[in-house]
């Protein structure tokens, strides 16, 4: 498996990021060891997973992916140096959003317990936090990297002028800067990214991984219409899909499928691997037969043409 370099950490990962989101939510702790084995089975490496996954789900207080994802770890088959995890900070576990220093500080030890591991190899804040300065955050990161904590510093949901004063606070204090960016980036969702701040990235060498990748499964295909999301764990987020732009996308993938034998998601995640200032796009599984397909998609390879028709049906 191809590995890519993630921006100036030190890390290396394969083309796709296994999505820890799913783990306690739409997948149980056993189809979730089944889909990890499989994973590093062919030849993947990297899990992302967040403090707060899944606290939306009734009766889970959140840090529920992460201790599946520590059960597994205890128990896997590979030694711990061979993967490549991913958590964030910062979300709203009771205390609303926040990226301050003792809250980091206290909040790496719940999730390097829940874990079972001691150390983070990439560890993001979730979500800007205007009231907390951007020296303070990185101050903190510095710490937990000194002691061996954590290895890399990333950030998600920051727009290029936000991640460019992470950088000019971190310059000037002396601080670690954010290596990796995690937005929002689909073949749906294209303006946040593409722009100023994919070409910050390129410009300052910065490792991207996506999110909603997959826009919710909307571009797996298996959602056509309002019908189809009903009664589904995904059909708030998928339902706003289902407009003009979605269906001219849902053709598009429709036509590249029948020239390639590919499926909507494998294609889908093939764009977003030739898109500039891409690493690698997070997917989620919940079954083996879709993580069989997002390993396929780490080797499939779009021709000039397939690229042209679907950037122009989302555009």
């Amino acid at each position: 498996m191809e590995m890519r370099r993630l921006g100036k950490t030190g890390l290396s990962v394969a083309p796709i990021v296994i999505g820890g989101n799913v783990f306690g939510w739409t997948a149980d702790e056993k189809t979730s060891f089944a889909i990890l084995d499989a994973f590093f089975d062919a030849g993947l490496n990297t899990i992302d997973t967040a403090d707060v996954y899944s606290s939306w789900v009734p009766g889970n207080k959140g840090g529920d992916s992460e201790e599946i994802i520590g059960r597994w770890l205890s128990q896997a088959k590979i030694s711990r140096d061979k993967a490549v995890i991913v958590t964030k900070v910062g979300s709203d576990m009771g205390q609303g959003k926040t990226l301050k220093e003792t809250y980091i500080l206290k909040a790496v030890e719940d999730s390097l317990r829940r874990l079972q591991t001691d150390y983070i190899d990439l560890y993001l804040s979730h979500w800007p936090d205007e009231d907390t300065p951007h020296g303070q955050t990185l101050g903190a990161f510095a710490k937990l990297k000194q002691q061996g904590k954590i290895r890399a510093i990333g950030c998600s949901n920051y727009d290029a002028k936000l991640l460019q004063a992470s950088f000019d606070a971190a310059e000037k204090a002396g601080l670690p800067r954010y290596d990796v960016l995690q937005p929002e980036y689909n073949l749906y969702e294209r303006a946040s990214f593409e722009g100023p701040l994919a070409d910050l990235c390129v410009k300052e060498d910065i490792g991207v991984i996506t999110y909603f990748s997959l826009a919710a499964g909307f571009l797996t295909g298996k959602y056509r219409s309002k019908s189809d999301t009903q009664g589904r764990a995904r059909e708030g987020r998928v339902s706003k899909y289902l407009d003009d732009k979605g269906l001219r996308i849902l053709a598009a993938l429709d036509r590249v499928s029948a020239e390639t034998g590919a499926k909507p998601a494998e294609i889908s995640l093939a764009w977003l691997l030739r898109k500039k200032g891409v690493t690698a796009p997070i997917a989620s599984a919940t079954s083996l037969s879709q993580l069989e397909s997002l390993a396929k998609s780490a080797t499939l390879a779009l021709s000039d043409d397939a690229m042209a028709l679907l950037d122009q049906a989302g555009a």
